[in-house]
């Protein structure tokens, strides 16, 4: 059984590995021979306490930054791949749709994260949506069909209290590949 790994999780076990190697081996007092990494000499000079617990604190730190810079790291990949994504399903611009969704009105009635002012009450919040089963309550998910009900809710579900906007195909597509990169 062939076993793949995405990069973020080959990303994040790299960053682990290092954040404890650093932790482990970097400890004061140790240093790994030549012959081999189970063979440990035994420090060329003394070491103060002052200098170990500066030691510690100083691989700590490193230790920490190299994880939380990973990570962010990996959340820019995880963000990469989901525009990537977004853009093959919808043939939209994901940079478009903020600007859109303010100027055709969504932000009034849905919450919306990425989209300042985006804080609506009287419509169901637009976050995760690529993670729903329905579009509207009625219609089965799907990139096209999210761009249909964009354009022209009454067409899927004719007392759909959601109005046409007079949004164009091309702008929906844009629209939906932001909401399908959020």
């Amino acid at each position: 059984m062939a076993v793949r790994l995405r990069a973020r999780d080959l990303l994040r076990w790299l960053l682990s590995l290092c954040a404890l190697a650093l932790l482990i081996v970097g400890r004061p007092g140790l240093s790994v021979s030549a012959r081999g990494p189970s063979q440990v000499r035994p420090p060329r000079r003394a070491s103060s306490p002052q200098r170990g617990a500066r030691w510690l604190t100083a691989s700590s730190t490193l230790a920490a930054i190299l994880v939380a810079g990973g990570f962010e790291l990996v959340h820019a990949l995880d963000e990469h791949e989901r525009f990537t994504v977004a853009v093959a399903l919808t043939g939209g611009v994901p940079r478009r749709g903020p600007a859109l969704i303010r100027r055709y009105g969504c932000a009034g009635c849905h919450t919306i994260p990425g989209v300042a002012g985006a804080d609506g009450k009287a419509a169901p919040p637009l976050g995760h949506l690529r993670e729903r089963v329905f579009i509207g309550g009625v219609a089965r998910h799907s990139p096209e069909m999210l761009v249909r009900w964009i354009v022209a809710p009454q067409s899927i579900s004719p007392h759909s209290a959601m109005p046409a906007t007079g949004i164009s195909e091309s702008e929906a597509r844009d629209v939906a590949a932001f909401l399908y990169a959020q």
